[in-house]
């Protein structure tokens, strides 16, 4: 089954919403910022220009907006359970629920994020929901219901229960405006105005925030495997991080991206949550997913949309996606390179080859690297990386990432290439999301280490050949989609 290309994005798309969020914060702009007009004749400009060129001006447009449009400056919220924290917290997991006639699995949700964690854990996380609806009988019901089942977690300033609403009369085509259009427009509309009232909430609760719906499944300890990530990434550029293949729950952005995020969702469109998602993911400069395995968070199977036309799609495993990098990895034919002092005859090709012996470096320095070459350019669906004796990690590569490259490979390397991720507690497993054929893979070192290192594995998933697909370009004119810019 061919992938879903996940590049086919209008580049139109993303200067309509600058062109809305500026238009939203003109007055504000007017009295602090002269250069109005020379932002709108920059964004008549850049509908001129190559989708490459866009990307970087989108980047500095839409970072220097306000952080939230006004009519969310203005929104009002009450507590319905619980206070807000004394302090920052490393991560907001936020819920936004609307009262519909499919029902809610919240509890559910809120029992499986509680039982995955241990206390130490939780001492790190708020949890954030945000009830929202016309009905006070319903918003009471929901609220004691769940002081009733987790009562404890509330009086430990571990979870907060808000409502809110949108401040102001939100002009036509906000959410939460009157809408023309049909029921089901009306309520996705609904449901991104309650997610903006959510955002704009936890902007200074914690550093990060973490998306998720009311029909989720979290597996054990993931908070502690979303921390590891998010120390490993915490110097490097990026807009979302994602856990899982979910639509919308398990993405993760930085707490001072909130406002502008928000701002997003309020969007005058009928787009739903996870297309806004990824339009402020390319709006940030961040041209490709950035996603890990395996995944910590999974649709519960229950609350399905049958009877119920305007149920949302986003918590629905994108399977297309996965089914390749599902299953055993299948490492294609590739040559092998390392500049480190190996312990023993073992070539370094042997961390390539699929069974259970590694390559042992002695004290790698900095720059060191070990090198895939493949014999023929691949579409990589993912990769993973292995260091560290099992069952203890011991030598493991404490500082070190993952690249992959394009053009015709020499001694090992490629001409050019891009960031795949870096390694968490020595490992790397990460979706690759790139319609080009890739042709090398380069594991290297980034700190000295004593006394030495083990490469456990390097494994490597491909997209399957199709005899009837021409063959795709693999030197100047492809580029490999990266993760990060």
């Amino acid at each position: 089954m061919r992938r879903r290309p996940w590049g086919c994005v209008i580049a139109a798309v993303p200067l309509v919403v600058l062109s809305f969020l500026l238009q939203e914060n003109e007055e504000e702009h007017l009295t602090e910022n002269p250069s109005l007009e020379e932002k709108k004749k920059t964004l008549w400009r850049l509908n001129q220009e190559q989708l490459g060129s866009e990307s970087r001006d989108h980047l500095a447009a839409f970072k220097d907006m306000r952080e939230a449009a006004p009519v969310l400056q203005q929104a009002t919220y009450r507590l319905l359970a619980g206070a807000p924290p004394q302090g920052r917290r490393l991560l907001a997991a936020g819920i936004a629920l609307e009262r519909g006639p499919r029902g809610t699995y919240l509890l559910d949700t809120l029992r499986s994020l509680f039982q995955a964690s241990s206390e130490a854990e939780l001492d790190h996380v708020l949890v954030l929901v945000h009830l929202s609806g016309g009905d006070p009988a319903w918003l009471g019901q929901t609220a004691a219901n769940i002081s009733g089942l987790f009562g404890r977690h509330i009086e430990a300033g571990r979870l907060l229960v808000i409502g809110g609403g949108l401040g102001g009369a939100p002009g036509p085509g906000h959410p939460g405006s009157p809408s023309r259009g049909s029921a089901c427009g009306a309520r996705q509309a609904g449901r991104r105005a309650s997610y903006a009232l959510l955002m704009n909430f936890a902007r200074n609760l914690s550093e990060y925030f973490l998306v998720m719906g009311d029909r989720v499944r979290c597996s054990p300890e993931f908070i502690s495997s979303v921390s590891r990530v998010l120390w490993a990434w915490r110097a490097l550029p990026w807009a979302v991080l994602e856990f899982s293949g979910l639509r919308l729950s398990g993405k993760v952005v930085r707490a001072g991206d909130l406002g502008r995020l928000a701002s997003l969702l309020l969007f005058p469109a009928d787009l739903p949550i996870p297309s806004l998602l990824s339009e402020f993911r390319l709006l940030l400069a961040q041209d490709a997913p950035i996603r890990f395995n395996p995944a910590v968070f999974h649709g519960s199977g229950r609350g399905s949309a049958a009877g119920d036309p305007c149920a949302p799609l986003e918590e629905e495993e994108e399977e297309e996606e996965e089914e390749a990098a599902s299953g055993e990895p299948d490492n294609p034919a590739a040559t092998v390179l390392s500049d480190m002092m190996a312990v023993g005859s073992a070539p370094p090709q042997v961390a390539y080859v699929l069974n259970k012996e590694c390559y042992s470096a002695l004290s790698p320095v900095r720059g060191n690297y070990l090198a895939v070459a493949w014999d023929r350019p691949q579409r990589v669906a993912r990769v993973a990386v292995l260091t560290g004796s099992e069952p203890h990690g011991l030598h493991l590569l404490r500082q070190g990432h993952v690249e992959l490259g394009l053009g015709p490979p020499v001694a090992g390397h490629c001409g050019r290439h891009s960031l795949l991720g870096p390694l968490v507690a020595g490992r790397l497993d990460q979706a690759v999301f790139s319609e080009a054929r890739l042709s090398c893979l380069r594991l290297l070192v980034l700190a000295p280490q004593e006394p030495w290192l083990l490469v456990r594995q390097i494994r490597v998933w491909t997209w399957p050949e199709e005899a009837d697909a021409e063959p795709a370009a693999s030197g100047e004119d492809a580029r490999p989609a990266p993760t990060r810019q």
